[in-house]
């Protein structure tokens, strides 16, 4: 018997938009571009596979593997009230050898 694929599901065009925030541009994530991998904002509700297909349909690039990051809000204090920070979402897209992606540059 055979496994079934684990295809990417289509996403519609908007939806690739809304998965992909934004490129997080921090010392750490310009290194791991040597490593062919680029990390995006993502939305809280976003899935590996949403990820995927939405780099993959936006960037015409191959993906290999998402890993994905949830930082939790830092709580702080701003004139004496304590406040907190939302929760945030990252994802780390490794791409297949010969792919990249140039965050400098708008989709």
């Amino acid at each position: 018997m055979s496994k079934p694929s684990k295809a990417a599901a289509p996403l519609p065009r908007e939806r690739m938009y809304d998965v992909i925030l934004a490129p997080v541009i921090t010392e750490k994530a310009t290194n791991i571009t040597e490593h062919n991998q680029v990390t995006f904002k993502v939305p809280m509700d976003a899935t590996k596979p949403e990820i995927k297909a939405a780099v993959e349909g936006l960037f015409e690039v191959k993906v290999m593997a998402v890993n994905t990051i949830v930082q939790k809000g830092k709580t702080k204090r701003f004139r004496g009230i304590l406040g907190r920070r939302p929760d945030s979402k990252k994802a780390v897209v490794t791409l297949a050898k010969g792919h990249r992606i140039d965050v400098t540059t708008g989709v």
